[in-house]
């Protein structure tokens, strides 16, 4: 199950790089058609707006490279018996796939699951935990019923 849990949140960051390096293919597309006009400032807004346009895609895949990173950082078929990166972990508040931020990711054989860093609050007060242990957090009690 962890196998299938981590090729969904590779899957999900792949279709991120792909939509941010087609953004920014389309932008400085856009921009290199400006052409000069005699209203020299409306040629140089569309310039100015197709660069902004094509930073915000740099910036996307910039993050969408950071997230993959981290994900290439773990390995799924390492069994895990406490809640840390890798891990699977099936909780009284759901099921959790410690990797990245991805938030809620569905695929055949696990079924819907959140896919969540090990900095999140949830997973800094579950770091460490076993099956059958429990924690509070936001002042509710979290059981923790399998880890994978």
């Amino acid at each position: 199950m962890k196998t299938l849990a981590y090729a969904a949140c590779l899957a999900y960051v792949e279709a991120r790089l792909t939509a941010a390096r087609a953004g920014m293919a389309a932008a400085q597309e856009s921009s290199n058609s400006e052409t000069k006009s005699s209203a020299g400032d409306k040629y140089e807004t569309g310039r100015a707006m197709a660069q902004q346009e094509r930073d915000r895609h740099a910036a996307q895949l910039h993050e969408a490279q950071l997230l993959l990173a981290d994900l290439q950082r773990i390995n799924p078929s390492l069994p895990a018996d406490t809640v840390r990166p890798g891990a699977l972990v099936d909780t009284s508040r759901g099921l959790f796939y410690v990797s990245i931020g991805a938030g809620r990711l569905v695929t055949d054989g696990v079924g819907e699951f959140v896919a969540v860093s090990a900095a999140a609050p949830l997973l800094r007060a579950l770091a460490g935990c076993r099956a059958g242990d429990e924690v509070l957090f936001q002042g509710q009690p979290v059981r923790v019923l399998s880890v994978m």
